[in-house]
């Protein structure tokens, strides 16, 4: 698999000559816009979208270089071969919550489209309860079974 995860590199032999030779196999993505308009899945659009959410923030180039690439698995992962803009959107959220929530609610309010402060206030909210409940992957105790055993 190559490095960025966007195709497999293969072996092969010719069964006429014997031959060796590498071949490098990739799929095509494809992400389907409001228009109805096609285009192939650019990290740099992922990049450059997020980049104004994330402007005064600290958060490098490499940050984001990172975030495309989640957000390429993660949309590739659904086994499409296309992908509806909106669902790129979505796949950006979880991994821009991660790095920076400030550039998070920034997205967030353009791309779900907050109409006034309660829809601030009701995100807000959401982030803070996701952040008092605490995930087993992140700390939380695990208790142990206990068994009667001496």
């Amino acid at each position: 698999m190559l490095d960025d995860g966007s195709g497999i590199r293969r072996r092969r032999q010719c069964p006429v000559c014997s031959k060796r030779f590498t071949t490098m196999e990739t799929t095509s993505l494809n992400v389907i816009k409001r228009s109805g308009a096609a285009e192939p899945f650019d990290r740099s659009k992922v990049i450059n979208g997020v980049r104004k959410a994330c402007q005064g923030r600290p958060v490098s180039s490499d940050d984001l270089a990172v975030l495309a690439q989640e957000v390429e698995e993660t949309v590739r992962a659904s086994g499409n071969a296309e992908v509806d803009a909106n669902d790129v959107g979505l796949a950006i959220l979880g991994p821009l919550k991660k790095l920076d929530v400030v550039a998070y609610m920034r997205f967030a309010s353009v791309y779900r489209g907050f109409d006034d402060l309660d829809d601030f206030e009701s995100a807000i909210e959401e982030l803070r309860r996701e952040e008092q409940t605490p995930s087993t992957s992140e700390g939380a105790k695990v208790v142990q079974p206990r068994f009667g055993f001496r």
